[in-house]
């Protein structure tokens, strides 16, 4: 009755898989700004920069998985912001840098580019 060919099936998955990535993307931006308004000390900072550590950890660990069919160039460019992002967050937490529009622009870009 029901007739899928497995390219439907795969693109449908990579579909939700880029919608839960944005999702991700958009909710750890929020965090940020609302992170930014309150101060590099506050409590939301906290969690905001926690979280975009967790997230960054679950894209870079994908990347790097032989699996992944993203080409290989581009894989290497998001790590390497990934790689960039990681010192950031560490910046940001040795109270080195207070301003977190740079980490949220360059969220921005990424969730941007997951339509």
């Amino acid at each position: 009755m029901y007739e899928f060919s497995y390219n439907e099936v795969v693109d449908d998955s990579r579909q939700v898989m880029r919608a839960r990535e944005r999702t991700a993307m958009d909710r750890v931006i929020a965090m940020l700004r609302v992170a930014r308004d309150k101060g590099e000390n506050s409590r939301e900072a906290i969690e905001a920069i926690f979280y975009l550590r967790r997230l960054w950890a679950i894209f870079l660990d994908d990347l790097r998985n032989p699996e992944n069919e993203l080409p290989e160039q581009l894989r290497a460019g998001i790590v390497s912001i990934g790689i960039w992002m990681n010192k950031e967050i560490d910046r940001f937490r040795a109270g080195q840098t207070k301003d977190l529009t740079p980490i949220i622009e360059i969220n921005e870009i990424i969730r941007d580019g997951l339509k």
